[in-house]
Parts: structure tokens; C-alpha cells; sequence
């Protein structure tokens, strides 16, 4: 465990949507961040963070007591903001455009900008983390900096939520060179930022399209496997990976459904040996948010199931099952993660623990 001599201060922009509310519950007493700032839409500001979701909280259980009387500052206002944390989570609803500038304002503020938006996901020099997989990406925030002109300030994103399900089970597998990659992922309302009460027409229901999410699943994998070469992440340029993205109507939780053939076909054991080994910086740091164990394989035939399964290790860990060969590819896998903890929140609180212990947070 990284100890500190006191908190870093930890700002919320999008306080009030789900993602920024998962925010709210994951930080209260965390070791490592203080809450001390929370921003929203303008709309929302200068009320108590009670009163800004009042109808609006997603949880049954009740707003964290540290949270219910903070006031609300404007997103906009960033150099009020900027003065009174050392780092942001960002999960706004906006413009890509718009979304862009204010996490890079917030950059040359010298404020370190962990986001679960896309809008950066591609920036040449914007780590794009899963913090077990690809933590030497830290090696781009010196060349970002430079570009922004910042001394502490940079962007560090999480990427997209439904690749969590199937990329960390992949990427044990690297060793034996996969060429071809299929997945089918069965993606919760809450991906959505919904309830069942706010989304009644999804139950009984499923929507076999979700807009945008076909593209990310297929091209974010290859940019968590990339290398950094001169300043900038590059893109692995194989397996190639095909998609379909279905919402179901699950509260929380997405299930992948993945076909996969190697250039090295290895045994089943060897799959099983690799998932059960495999571990990262995290772990080797024991962050409070990593899971003792990323990877859990389940022999029982029917698991895992999304209501058992999607909160092991707290909602951080990943879990697989149904491993067996295939009559077109080498084998096939059911892989799930939980979407708002391991996939949005939750992960963004991994990457700023691993940031902060690594120094790159102070």
C-alpha cells in the first residue's frame, strides 16, 4: 500500500451525473483523496450537491454525508476550481469540442485531469489506461506537457467501458500472437447513464445498436496495446477485431461473448495458466481500488452471470468463463465487467491512485 503524509484534493467535474455520482460513493473516506471541490453545468451551480440531484441521485443507498452540503461550482469557472484541488476527475455530458477544451483548460491550470470522457482518447499524447495492462504510457505525459506548456497539469483518459470485458482477458493471451478477434457485447442500461425507471421501454426489451460503440470496441483494444514511439502512443496494428454492441436490460454489468484465433495456438491449459498469472502495477502497488485478483475464471457451465458476478472484488475485477474450443476459430470465452466501477468510475480512481503513487499527482 502508498502511503501519504496527507490527502490529495480531489475535484469532481459532472458531479451530478451517474458516472460523477459512482464518484461520489467510491471517494468517501478513500486513503489516498480528498473530495474538495465538486463542479456540475451552471445550472447547477451555487446549490448544495443535495439539493443539484435532488430527484436525480441513481443509488438506493443515500448521498455520502460528506457530499449532501458541498456547493456546487460551475464547470466553466476552472481557475476557481483549479485552486482548490491538486487533480479532477472529468465525466461531463457535452461536445466533443467542448469537452476537449475544458479538460485542457483545466491542464494548463496545472490541474491533472483524469477523464472518463472519449473526447481525448485519441490525442497522440493522452495516456489511454486500463492500469494493470498498459501503465508504461505514463511515458507520454513529459511530451504532453511540453505541448500544453505545463509544469504538474496533463490528461490521463480511461477508455471505453465495454472493451473492459474482453481486452484485459486478451491481453494474457498477446504472447500467442492472436490474429482474429470477434465480440459480441451485452451492455447494461446504466452504460447508457440510465435506470429502469427512467428507461421503462428497455424492460423486456433489447436495442441491437448502440451509436458509436461498435468503433471504440474495435480500435480502442489496439491503443491500450499500443507502443510509445517519440513522444506518442501508437497503435498495435493486430488482431483484427470485429464487434456488435447490444443493449440488454441489465442494471449493471457488460458481457462480452468473444471468438478468437492465434498465429500460436496455445493448449486451453496454457489460456487458464496465463489468466490465473497474470497481474500489473497495481496489484504490485496494492492501489485500495485493485482487485487481489484481476482475472477470475468460473468452470460452472452458466457463469458468469451478470446479478452474481459483476461486483467480485468490489466491482474491479474481471471475470471469464465458458472457455472451450471452437469449430471456425481456436476457442471461444464469456467475459464480464462491471461497467460503472471497473469500466467508468472506478477505473478513473485506479489510474489516479497509480498516478499518485507513481508521482505523477502531488
Amino acid at each position: 500500500m502508498v502511503y501519504f503524509m496527507s490527502k490529495i484534493r480531489a475535484g469532481i467535474i459532472g458531479a451530478t451525473g451517474m458516472v460523477g455520482q459512482r464518484f461520489i460513493r467510491l471517494l468517501e473516506n478513500h486513503p489516498m483523496f480528498e473530495v474538495c471541490a465538486l463542479a456540475a453545468s451552471a445550472r447547477s451551480a451555487g446549490t448544495t450537491y443535495e439539493k443539484a440531484v435532488e430527484g436525480r441521485w441513481k443509488f438506493s443507498c443515500d448521498i455520502p454525508e460528506y457530499a449532501k452540503n458541498m456547493i456546487v461550482y460551475d464547470a466553466a469557472e476552472v481557475e476557481k476550481v483549479a485552486s482548490m484541488v491538486d487533480f479532477v476527475f472529468c465525466a461531463v455530458d457535452m461536445k466533443k469540442d467542448e469537452i476537449k477544451a475544458l479538460e485542457e483548460a483545466y491542464a494548463k491550470a496545472e490541474v491533472v485531469v483524469v477523464s472518463n470522457n472519449s473526447a481525448n482518447r485519441w490525442t497522440e499524447d493522452v495516456p489511454m489506461m486500463i492500469p494493470e495492462i498498459n501503465d508504461s504510457h505514463t511515458e507520454v505525459i513529459e511530451y504532453q506537457k511540453k505541448r500544453l506548456g505545463t509544469k504538474k497539469g496533463f490528461i490521463a483518459v480511461k477508455p471505453n467501458c465495454s472493451i473492459q470485458s474482453y481486452v484485459p482477458l486478451i491481453t494474457p493471451l498477446l504472447k500467442f500472437r492472436p490474429k482474429t478477434v470477434v465480440a459480441t457485447t451485452y451492455q447494461a442500461i446504466s452504460g447508457a447513464g440510465k435506470t429502469f425507471e427512467q428507461w421503462p421501454e428497455m424492460i423486456d426489451n433489447v436495442i441491437p445498436y448502440i451509436g458509436g460503440e461498435e468503433e471504440k470496441s474495435e480500435k480502442e483494444p489496439l491503443r491500450v496495446w499500443g507502443k510509445v514511439e517519440d513522444g506518442k502512443i501508437v497503435p498495435a496494428s493486430a488482431p483484427v477485431i470485429t464487434t456488435q454492441c447490444i443493449r440488454v436490460p441489465v442494471s449493471d454489468g457488460h458481457m462480452a461473448a468473444v471468438f478468437i484465433s492465434f498465429e500460436e495456438k496455445p493448449t486451453k491449459e496454457q489460456i487458464l495458466e496465463a489468466w490465473a498469472n497474470y497481474s500489473g502495477r497495481p496489484q504490485e502497488l496494492k492501489l485500495p481500488s485493485a482487485p487481489e485478483q484481476f482475472i477470475t475464471y468460473f468452470e460452472e457451465d452458466n457463469r458468469p452471470q451478470t446479478k452474481l458476478d459483476r461486483d467480485i472484488y468490489g466491482g474491479m475485477g474481471v471475470t471469464a468463463g465458458r472457455l472451450r474450443e471452437d469449430t471456425v476459430y481456436d476457442y471461444k470465452f464469456v467475459g464480464l465487467s462491471h461497467n460503472t466501477l471497473r469500466g467508468a468510475a472506478g477505473g478513473a480512481v485506479l489510474i489516479a491512485e497509480l498516478l499518485a503513487a507513481e508521482g505523477f499527482i502531488y
